[in-house]
């Protein structure tokens, strides 16, 4: 470098002395240095590296000058305090100091200088100038580096933030799709990235929330269908979508419960099977074989001591009943003179109902019964409706088994006979009832046939599946289902005997009488499963009900709302019905005694202030869920205490009770 470019790069002017700047410039040399040490990468220490070896080269022309001229003594002739060598701890980056003498540079020859340029010495002015300059110069590089380092730390922190949002996203994505460790893996990357950021805490409070809300939710799915198949008494399935919960969460408590209720339900439902088995045993005559089973039921269950006790006295019934009807036969064959008589049959019918299975009994009763017209039904007729059309007073019609096709008005006394469970006459819902008694018939009669209608009407008005209307008709061992209105309806003024039938699945009561005059007896008969009451009587009504069973109807075993009409109630059973066993809500007068009731659901029995004049007495009303007995407003509970009424859930006998909203 010649004498002029160092004069230069230093801003000394051509003439200026620089002696006076030497300490400057050393100075200004170090800074340099401690910048190129200094610089955050490689690249800036490189550029601040040129221009140190730059301002060395330029020191190291202007001392070997002034050495030249004799202005300074050489180096080797003074000790100079030397500046440490710069290192960045790579050998492309060492530099000694130029004012010890050990210049990294080679340094020009005195020789080798061109002096003449001296000879113009340049202004002071002009060397402040150049000095500006070429400290402007080193400003530039300077804050050149400052920028880039700027902008590669700018784009780091961009990048970073880049990357934090879409882990963000990701995890929000992972979180939504219920991807509970790819969604904490993004969010301990964010940690690794800025463990001050808020999103690590969210992140982690929107996984723990959202496992919480995934357990919730399959708790609440199984449980739920658990719980509705419960209650539809699907007991396999309810128990099968519990244990989906407790595969996953053995500790959740409310289905552990369940499932206790499960067992517990099957073990009813077992129970209540073989019940039902050992009394259908009974209904068929199956003695020995009903005993037989009730024994070995009550040697495992003590409560099924009653059923064998049930089952025995059947026996015995049954063999009191032979004797009866026997002696009724006895009495008919005395008045059988060859020839019809009324009388005469009608002992030989209840001598047959007594005793269904006696051979000789039934062969009497074909014979006598043979006094009248038989009308056999394919054999005669076709249709019943054929038969019908020729049949008059006292016709007897004996219909196969099968199914046959209705609606049917029966226009006189006629005796209708069929085959127990299996003849079975049959309508549509909105076509009628499937048996009417036209109004004036008396003494017309009913056996063995089961009713049904096709469908269900859901209106307001519908058809029962037999009407007496101002009619007198016996009814014996026939079945009434699914009817859309009641199994049987009895109003205007009609009479209606009914015994030993079934009603189920109706859409109103099992049986209905109504309005002034009108009479029910009903005896021995069974009603569940209808969606009102299972023996319902209103505006004025008489009955005369013993030994019925009621259960599991959808309101009461018994309703009786009678005005001032008497009523009978005695030796029934009714249980298992969804509000009570029975309410009496108004009566002239009568009895309710010896009847039994249990498990329904709202209470054992209601009596309102109208029905006080019946003697309600040695009546068994325990293990209801509501009250055993509800008296209403001015009823005394001294009327009542001839009756055992213990074990209630809602307690013995609630007085003064609001009834007023009591249907």
């Amino acid at each position: 470098m010649t004498l002029t470019e160092a004069r230069k790069v230093l801003g000394l002017g051509p003439d200026e002395d620089p002696r006076p700047q030497l300490a400057e410039f050393r100075a200004m040399r170090e800074r340099i240095a401690e910048i190129v040490c200094a610089a955050p990468n490689d690249e800036l220490a490189r550029r601040y590296q040129d221009g140190l070896v730059e301002f060395d080269r330029a020191l190291a022309a202007v001392r070997e000058y002034l050495e030249a001229l004799g202005l300074i003594p050489r180096l080797a002739d003074v000790k100079v305090e030397e500046a440490p060598p710069v290192d960045r701890g790579d050998s492309d980056f060492k530099s000694e100091n130029p004012l010890s003498g050990q210049v990294v540079p080679r340094a020009v020859s005195v020789a080798e200088r061109d002096f003449s340029e001296e000879e113009n010495p340049e202004p002071s002015t002009a060397r402040v100038l150049r000095f500006a300059l070429w400290f402007l110069i080193v400003l530039s590089v300077l804050g050149f580096g400052g920028w880039a380092y700027l902008e590669m730390e700018e784009e780091e922190r961009i990048s970073r933030n880049a990357r934090i949002a879409f882990l963000e996203r990701q995890g929000a994505n992972f979180i939504e799709n219920r991807r509970w460790p790819e969604a904490a893996e993004a969010f301990d990357e964010i940690k690794d990235i800025d463990p001050e950021s808020n999103l690590i805490l969210l992140g982690r409070r929107s996984i723990e929330a959202g496992m919480a809300e995934e357990q919730n939710q399959f708790i609440g799915y199984w449980k739920g269908e658990a719980i509705a198949a419960f209650e539809a008494g699907r007991w396999d399935d309810s128990e099968k979508a519990a244990k989906q919960v407790l595969d996953k969460y053995p500790e959740e408590n409310e289905t552990k419960a369940l499932i206790a209720r499960i067992a517990e339900a099957k073990r009813e439902e077992e129970r209540v099977a073989a019940y039902a088995a050992i009394r259908a045993m009974i209904a068929k005559r199956e003695f020995d074989a009903a005993i037989s089973a009730a024994r070995t039921l009550a040697d495992k269950d003590g409560d099924a001591a009653p059923l064998l006790r049930e089952a025995q006295a059947a026996k015995e019934k049954a063999v009191a009943d032979r004797l009866a009807a026997r002696d009724l036969m006895a009495q008919a064959a005395a008045m059988d003179d060859g020839e019809f008589d009324p009388i005469a049959l009608e002992l030989m019918r209840e001598a047959l109902s007594l005793a269904p299975d006696d051979m000789e009994v039934a062969a009497r009763y074909e014979k006598m019964a043979a006094y009248t017209r038989t009308i056999r039904i394919p054999g005669d007729f076709k249709t019943i409706q054929e038969a019908l059309a020729s049949a008059r007073d006292r016709d007897r019609l004996v219909i196969a088994e099968g199914i046959w096709e209705g609606p049917l008005l029966i226009p006189a006394a006629l005796e209708l006979e069929g085959i127990p469970g299996k003849t079975i006459i049959q309508c549509a819902a909105d076509a009628g009832s499937v048996l009417t008694f036209a109004p004036g018939v008396k003494g017309a009669r009913v056996g063995g046939l089961t009713l049904r209608h096709l469908s269900f009407d859901a209106g307001a008005e519908r058809f029962s599946l037999a009407l007496v209307r101002g009619a007198e008709v016996d009814f014996s061992d026939c079945r009434f289902e699914q009817g859309s209105g009641h199994g049987i309806v009895i109003t205007g003024g009609g009479h209606g005997r009914v015994l030993r039938c079934h009603f189920s699945e109706n859409g109103w009561n099992g049986i209905a009488v109504m309005g002034p005059e009108s009479l029910l007896v009903a005896e021995g008969n069974t009603l569940d499963g209808n969606f009102q009451n299972g023996i319902e009587a209103w505006d004025s009504a008489s009955v005369i009900l013993s030994k019925n069973k009621c259960t599991g109807n959808s309101r009461n075993g018994i309703h009786l709302d009678c005005g001032s009409a008497s009523t009978t109630i005695t030796g029934n059973t009714l249980t298992g019905n969804r509000e009570f066993g029975m309410v009496l809500s108004a009566a002239g007068g009568g009895e309710a005694t010896g009847n039994t009731m249990g498990k329904n659901f709202l209470g054992g029995m209601v009596i309102k202030p109208d029905a006080s004049k019946v003697a309600v007495k040695e009546n068994v009303l325990t293990d209801n869920e509501g009250p055993g007995l509800a008296l209403g407003k001015g009823l005394s509970g001294d009327t009542y205490t001839a009756n055992q009424v213990t074990g209630n859930k809602g307690g013995e006998i609630l007085k003064d009770v609001d009834l007023s909203t009591e249907e």
